[in-house]
């Protein structure tokens, strides 16, 4: 009598490279809500002033965070099915981009009610970049490795492209975010920056937390021995779909 399939053992370095990104996610989290409670007022949608705020927090919480840890969902889940393993990864996208899509919302009414203009910095433009890629990402993600009905051929074609564009839209989210963070320092305090004010500090830290957060997340990503072991099945499926190509391609 069989016994359950063997589990494959987590790489040395693996738990604490994951681990670390997770401290500075929730460092990152952390200090931006630190930095708009104790700078900026803190939160609350009924006023503009305070219902921008809900900008930041959310675009970091979402695009930057949650973005973060659904491309981490194949490195930490090494033995659960595949299947599974695609839906939090799907799922935790999703989260993300609710949340992202709260924050747009409240940046655009907060401008509304005090008269400001939309769409006119860079950082506006690479962020609705970065939310629009964002969402098609999630949408082909959904469409090809979700649901039934994608063939194998087009699975495989696509999925480099997955990948690529999965890291390029977490860096280009991050560099959002600091073109953000410099944005509000010069509006709110163009005069005592230069000066070392402490709210100018904050803000400085907060933006190397996330470039911190971006660099783990990528050097987890890229090193190949930590990638995911395929299982029995995906093994057997791709050789299925191997020899039935090679059974077809003319001689």
């Amino acid at each position: 009598m069989e016994g359950p399939p063997a589990q494959a053992p987590s790489p040395r370095g693996l738990a604490y490279g994951v681990a670390a990104s997770q401290v500075l996610g929730l460092a990152v989290i952390t200090m931006t809500g630190a930095w708009l409670g104790q700078y900026r007022g803190g939160l609350a949608w009924a006023s503009a002033e305070l219902q921008f705020n809900v900008h930041p927090l959310c675009m970091v919480l979402g695009m930057v965070f949650l973005q973060g840890d659904a491309l981490l969902v194949y490195r930490v889940f090494r033995n659960e099915s595949k299947r599974s393993t695609k839906v939090l990864h799907g799922l935790l996208h999703a989260l993300a981009l609710i949340v992202a899509l709260v924050g747009l919302v409240a940046v655009f009414q907060s401008h509304r009610k005090k008269g400001i203009q939309d769409m006119y910095s860079l950082h506006s433009w690479c962020g609705m970049a970065a939310f629009a890629f964002y969402f098609v990402q999630w949408l082909l993600g959904v469409c090809l490795f979700l649901f039934p009905g994608a063939s194998f051929a087009l699975r495989s074609k696509y999925k480099p492209q997955h990948v690529f564009l999965g890291g390029f839209l977490l860096t280009l989210s991050i560099a959002t975010a600091l073109l953000g963070i410099l944005e509000l320092l010069l509006f709110r305090i163009k005069e005592s920056y230069d000066s070392f004010a402490p709210e100018g500090v904050l803000a400085n830290v907060l933006g190397l937390l996330l470039v911190a957060f971006g660099a783990v997340v990528g050097y987890v990503l890229t090193r190949e021995e930590w990638k995911r072991p395929p299982m029995a099945e995906e093994t057997a499926l791709s050789m299925d779909f191997k020899h039935l190509a090679e059974e077809g391609s003319p001689r």
